[in-house]
């Protein structure tokens, strides 16, 4: 296990928060290499320096991720993610005078969104955007939070543009308020604990909060606190490090984007709803915590995720199937699925659960000998187990993401495919799949030539 020292880069030169940063984090993805990256004196856009430090790239590597949620082996984190999230330990309350999340108070004609600093990444961006704000709403009906990682741009001192997606549980609870003839109540909160931000992605029912699977990542309860402009109507953790207060008024759309989104292409200007700000908290020393859109960094906590939402999905119907990966290089898309022994029919029905998933649009079942973590096992899968007329099938009609840059203009639906990539059901119970064995050297043999490469230097050796 890397040493958390190695795990950690601050670079010594100031870096600006318009392409520098971001352009850093590409040339660490193609080194391969995934530190966490500290920037103690960003430069502002107006040549100045920011007394608050920037923090990026926190859960680019999943093996770091793992570790901050007590995974020994990223591997395993499926089931572990889905079992956490579904044994939710409800919140404990915490006064604000004791919050050090709002141990500063920015409020009235103070507030200056301004002085975050907030990055622009790429060529396309029309400004900064908050990327790894924390939206948190709630239904007025049942009173009943929701918290999503939703994009925000900083278009003056007290506003800017707020993109709740169509489908997310934020845009319903906005649009109810609209409804009542109101502005919508929301609250901005940025960095906390990766088993914070990773159990807010949770994908849970309407209405449903989630502090409760917060707290079962964390393993202990979520310390929430009253926010300043909304009192416990909206909640924020009181161990976060910036907290945006503000209001998004009826029926008010301003132009929103282009931005990259995690699709890796700039997504279109759009029309979306302003927070108008009332109030900014943070605490003393705050970090400002930035997501890298369209970098592993955003996402491998949202795949990870979703890895557990899927399992749970494929598990209800498959028995046998025993774990799932969603690939950083599938964007958000693509998802892998092991089986163990598989009766009649299970991989197919674990297919089509995993294909109910909104966001997926490929789902490939492979068997417990072919690593999912592997691309180079999953292409001999595909090579060597598949038939495509007797073992992919096309489903059309189902909803998708509609930043998929492959979906036909206009299209309200999307066309997903499953692939069975595991070897046929032998012909009775207990007797071998009706196929060769796999090619492999005796255990012992492999350990020696571990033991040959071990500590050799093979940085000169060529990798292709």
């Amino acid at each position: 296990m890397e040493s958390e020292k190695a795990s950690v880069f601050r670079p010594d030169d100031s870096l600006s928060l318009t392409h520098e940063i971001t352009a850093l984090q590409y040339a660490l993805e193609k080194t391969g290499r995934r530190p966490i990256l500290v920037v103690d004196k960003p430069t502002m856009a107006d040549g100045g320096t920011s007394d608050i430090p920037v923090v990026t790239n926190l859960t680019a590597s999943r093996a770091i991720v793992a570790r901050s949620l007590g995974i020994n082996d990223h591997q395993t984190a499926a089931p572990i993610y889905a079992q956490r999230t579904g044994s939710h330990i409800a919140p404990e309350i915490i006064d604000g005078n004791t919050s050090p999340v709002q141990e500063i108070v920015i409020e009235g004609d103070d507030v200056d969104l301004t002085r975050l600093p907030a990055l622009t990444q790429h060529v396309t961006d029309p400004g900064p955007y908050l990327t790894a704000a924390h939206a948190t709403t709630y239904d007025p009906e049942t009173q009943t939070d929701n918290t999503a990682i939703q994009r925000c741009w900083i278009k003056s001192e007290k506003r800017m543009s707020y993109f709740p997606y169509p489908a997310s549980h934020n845009n319903r609870n906005m649009r109810q308020f609209w409804a009542k003839g109101e502005d919508c109540p929301v609250v901005f909160w940025i960095g906390h604990h990766p088993a914070v931000l990773m159990g807010t992605q949770a994908k849970l029912n309407y209405p449903e909060s989630h502090w409760g699977a917060c707290g079962g990542l964390l393993g202990e309860p979520l310390r929430v606190t009253p926010s300043r402009t909304f009192g416990d109507a909206i909640m924020v953790p009181a161990d976060a490090e910036i907290v945006i207060e503000g209001y998004a008024p009826r029926d008010v759309l301003e132009a929103d984007g282009p931005f990259g989104e995690y699709t890796g292409y700039s997504g279109p200007q759009v029309a979306a709803p302003v927070v108008d700000v009332s109030c900014i908290t943070m605490r003393k020393g705050a970090l400002y915590h930035d997501y890298g859109s369209g970098l592993t960094d955003m996402l491998v906590p949202d795949n990870m995720a979703m890895e557990g939402k899927v399992y749970g999905l494929c598990k209800q119907v498959a028995p046998s199937v025993t774990n799932v990966h969603v690939p950083a290089q599938g964007r958000r898309f693509h998802g892998y699925i092991q089986v163990e022994n598989p009766g009649p029919g299970e991989v197919r029905d674990a297919l089509m659960a995993a294909l109910s998933y909104r966001r997926l649009k490929m789902a490939i079942a492979v068997d417990h000998d072919i690593d999912l973590f592997d691309d180079s096992e999953l292409m001999f899968a595909l090579a060597t187990r598949v038939q495509w007329s007797r073992d992919s099938f096309t489903v059309d009609g189902l909803s998708g993401s509609l930043l998929d840059p492959s979906t036909p203009a206009g299209s309200k639906t999307l066309s997903k495919m499953g692939i069975d990539a595991s070897l046929p059901l032998p012909g009775r119970p207990g007797a071998p799949p009706p196929v060769p064995p796999r090619s492999k050297v005796p255990n012992e043999a492999m350990e020696r030539a571990a033991k040959l490469l071990a500590g050799t230097d093979m940085s000169d050796w060529p990798t292709l």
